[in-house]
């Protein structure tokens, strides 16, 4: 008897999907963790707001200029 894996052994279900089935798979599982692009790459403008970054910009405005 030994202790060798046989080469007739089935692939295993992972290793014979695509690169595109995999991150699906992974996707359903994780759900979509990183963006696509960075944001460096993103436009600025483009990005929403949240409420606490306008607040903090108006309250940048508000403050005189003696005091920055």
């Amino acid at each position: 008897m030994s202790d060798d894996p046989t080469p007739d052994e089935p692939e295993s279900p992972a290793a014979a999907e695509s690169e595109w089935q995999r991150r699906q798979r992974l996707a359903a599982v994780f759900g979509d963790v990183l963006p696509d692009t960075t944001s460096d790459e993103r436009d600025a403008d483009a990005a929403p707001e949240s409420d606490d970054d306008a607040q903090d910009q108006w309250l940048r405005r508000q403050v005189p200029p003696h005091h920055g």
